[in-house]
């Protein structure tokens, strides 16, 4: 047996196939990035954060402290801000009643308000925030005038929602509708090729499952996620062609779930019930499913996929097959 594991893991180093070797992260030495504490607080702020404080003053806040943040020593304004004049970026994910709910009574049950959010100034002296959409509506909610912000004069962070939005944990489709609402947006503002955007929109999968999302709001689009992710990239063209192609992207994904949703009625049909039908069908269909870190075409992969669970047959499916394949649902 270990004869034969030698000689599969030889064929495959020679068909460029073996698993690429782990290199072990190299430790970073203690406090040896950024800022001190004094240099931190210290230092003339330059002019133009000098005139993001007078304006902050004009709108009718108040600055509290102007510092550098203590990793890459960028400035930053500390103010507390006129609550009505705070709304979150326009491609922001729908509010959570809940979680606001939850957090407007731990804020008036303790009669502080403690975590600042991130906010930049628009032109009209609107601030956006791109996390802090909970918190503002909480604060709203209790009633409260202000609110305190760490106010950002590099307006583009207001497009890196999902690295700095931290205070809800973010589920596939709330990513996908606020990534595809940001391509929108810059592909009107900034139409660079989308690949420049790749740090704001953290996946590519995130833009085709998000014009899904847009047209068919129950779209499941966790069943699909694992294999998009190996199948979609960013592309070179410039977002608002970009844009079309992920149209015609997501024209094959919904085809696809048409079909699979086909497949599911037959299981169900033959009496088979579980919360992981879909993503079953969705795992047997896959042809990348026992490849370890293959990637393919997108549009070659989709016909695939679409042949097989067209040809999908149920009646080849025991109450076994589903009891071994069971996992979490798909995120949703």
């Amino acid at each position: 047996m270990a004869a034969k594991k030698r000689a599969a893991h030889k064929a495959k180093a020679e068909t460029g196939e073996a698993k690429p070797k782990r290199t072990r992260k190299k430790a970073v030495e203690a406090a040896s990035r950024g800022l001190a504490p004094a240099d931190v607080a210290g230092g003339d702020a330059p002019a133009e954060v000098r005139a993001l404080a007078g304006a902050i003053a004009g709108d009718g806040g108040a600055v509290l402290a102007t510092y550098r943040d203590p990793i890459g020593g960028h400035w930053t304004v500390l103010a507390a801000v006129p609550i009505e004049r705070v709304a979150p970026t326009p491609f922001q994910r729908d509010l959570s009643a809940m979680h606001v709910a939850r957090l407007a009574d731990v804020m008036g049950r303790l009669d502080r308000f403690l975590d600042p959010i991130l906010a930049v100034r628009n032109d009209d002296g609107t601030y956006w925030t791109p996390n802090g959409h909970h918190r503002t509506a909480a604060v709203r909610s209790i009633g409260g005038k202000s609110i305190v912000a760490l106010v950002l004069p590099d307006r583009a962070l207001a497009y890196k929602i999902l690295a700095l939005n931290t205070e809800k944990a973010h589920n596939v489709r709330e990513k996908a509708l606020e990534v595809v609402r940001m391509a929108r947006s810059l592909a009107d503002i900034e139409p660079r090729p989308e690949r420049d955007y790749a740090l704001e929109f953290e996946e590519p999968a995130l833009i085709t499952l998000g014009i899904c999302y847009e047209q068919r709001g129950r779209f499941s689009g966790g069943a699909y996620h694992s294999v998009l992710r190996r199948i979609d990239a960013f592309l070179d063209d410039p977002l608002p062609r970009a844009l079309e192609i992920r149209g015609a992207r997501a024209a094959q994904l919904f085809a696809l779930d048409d079909a699979v949703t086909a497949a599911v009625h037959a299981l169900e049909a033959r009496g088979l019930t579980s919360p992981y039908l879909r993503a079953f069908v969705v795992a047997r269909i896959n042809p990348l499913r026992f490849q370890r870190g293959a990637t393919a075409p997108y549009e070659a992969t989709m016909e695939k996929m679409l042949e097989a669970a067209k040809a999908f047959d149920a009646s080849k499916i025991r109450p076994d097959h589903l009891a071994k394949a069971a996992g979490p649902p798909a995120e949703e």
